[in-house]
């Protein structure tokens, strides 16, 4: 049997799976797909968990069911490349003929001392659930700060604003504005979000370190209760630690087809890949499907396409808290009720599509 490993349960792992679990699938390829986890959860969902205002039942998602498909949990240390095995912590290696690497991104903390020792995450389910505990035990007039302005940050305050109306929030992000890659319009609206609900916005900050409690700002000492870190990204720590080329966020360079160009039995998807557009679940699940084609020609030994579809990202959505939103649809920019609810029926149909 030819063995096609998936690692990453996430958008770009799961649509895969859904476009080759199919009849045309050569009866001769099983498919592993490897998961610290047992269900899939919805990460751009992470900061209404660690805000409070979703239980962790709201963005679970279950692994589809396939006689095909064995499900397999257990802590990825490293891939060796040549020898074709993914190695575990405390389980033996697993070989495969095909391997795809979705293992998403972790933070990046730019070489600050101390940012990642006493700071919260929420670029895993296992990290929020603490940032969650954290930040839910604080005692009322406590403060929180929120570190990087983007979409995350944006998103965790507005959340927590309206979980924690007792809570002192601070935004702090190094540009003159929120979020900087966004259009001027969606960015004024934001700002006047936080500004008429209490929350402080600090622009133009210069976080040089970190200690238990405090954020040094130029040097200033910031005290906070609790420090969530959404201050950036990069590639999976398993993908920074192969043979390969990485782009300056720690991304694996691919061929055409998404390939290692040394390994071409090696797929990357997702945060770890290096494309030419800001990582995303929408992006993840474009390449997945790609991939998926592709794989459909490798196990059949026919020849690829000479050419993929350019991908074409239909927009972006955020919230402000559960009634008000923002978004960039085309050329067009979305501020208000509307954006909200379209990313909520964009989550209703995605959790139900999948179920």
């Amino acid at each position: 049997m030819r063995q096609l490993v998936i690692l990453g349960g996430g958008y770009g792992g799961l649509r895969i799976l859904e476009h080759l679990l199919t009849p045309d699938l050569p009866e001769d390829v099983v498919v592993t797909l490897v998961d610290r986890m047992p269900f899939h959860g919805l990460k751009t969902e992470y900061y209404a968990l660690a805000a409070g205002t979703e239980p962790e039942s709201k963005i679970r998602v279950a692994f589809p069911t396939d006689p095909r498909l064995t499900i397999k949990h257990g802590e990825i240390t490293g891939v060796d490349l040549n020898e074709r095995l993914v190695q575990f912590q405390n389980d033996e290696d697993l070989a495969y003929e095909w391997l795809i690497i979705g293992l998403g991104c972790e933070d990046r903390y730019h070489n600050i001392p101390g940012a990642e020792e006493f700071t919260h995450s929420i670029q895993t389910l296992g990290a929020t659930r603490r940032t969650y505990a954290a930040i839910n035990s604080i005692n009322p007039y406590g403060t929180v700060t929120v570190v990087g302005g983007g979409l995350s940050g944006v998103e965790i305050a507005s959340e927590l604003r309206e979980s924690r109306s007792d809570l002192n929030i601070r935004l702090m992000d190094r540009g003159p504005s929120i979020l900087s890659p966004f259009p001027e319009k969606l960015q004024d609206y934001a700002s006047q979000w936080f500004l008429k609900n209490d929350v402080q916005l600090i622009n133009r900050a210069n976080v040089t370190r970190v200690a238990e409690s405090v954020i040094f700002n130029n040097d200033d000492k910031v005290e906070s209760d609790v420090i969530v870190w959404t201050a950036g990204i990069q590639g999976s720590r398993i993908v920074r630690n192969l043979p390969i080329e990485l782009d300056n966020g720690g991304r694996a360079i691919l061929n055409p087809y998404h390939q290692l160009p040394s390994h071409p039995n090696v797929y990357v998807v997702g945060d770890s890949a290096s494309l030419p557009f800001a990582p995303s679940a929408q992006l993840a699940e474009m390449q997945g499907e790609q991939i998926a084609l592709i794989l459909k020609h490798e196990m059949k030994s026919k020849p690829y396409t000479e050419t993929l579809p350019s991908f074409k990202v239909k927009g972006v959505l955020g919230s402000l808290g559960k009634k008000e939103g923002f978004g960039v649809m085309g050329k067009m920019s979305l501020v208000g009720q509307m954006p909200r609810v379209m990313k909520s029926g964009v989550l209703w149909m995605y959790k139900n599509h999948l179920g």
